[in-house]
């Protein structure tokens, strides 16, 4: 998969882990990208680990796990922001 492939997914992935978890952090197009694009490494390594595949094209397949992965992201941020503002 191309670079640009990489972007378009990840920023598919990123604005729909958004629409599932919103929350108040930045949310510019580059932020929702990078967080997609970490989201697909993320969704397909656990995605390989339990035998679901891995994100090598642009199916649905990799949609999925790439936007279950920037969720996971996500949740991990929410974790950590919430304990540094106690």
């Amino acid at each position: 998969m191309g670079i640009l492939s990489w972007i378009v997914l990840g920023l598919i992935a990123g604005a729909l882990a958004r629409w599932i978890m919103p929350d108040k952090g930045p949310r510019g197009i580059l932020v929702t990208a990078v967080v997609g694009v970490a989201g697909a490494f993320l969704g397909g390594w656990i995605g390989t680990g339990i035998g679901l595949g891995s994100v090598r094209g642009f199916d649905l397949v990799s949609l999925f796990l790439a936007t279950v992965g920037a969720a996971v992201l996500l949740l991990i941020y929410h974790a950590l922001r919430g304990r540094d503002s106690d």
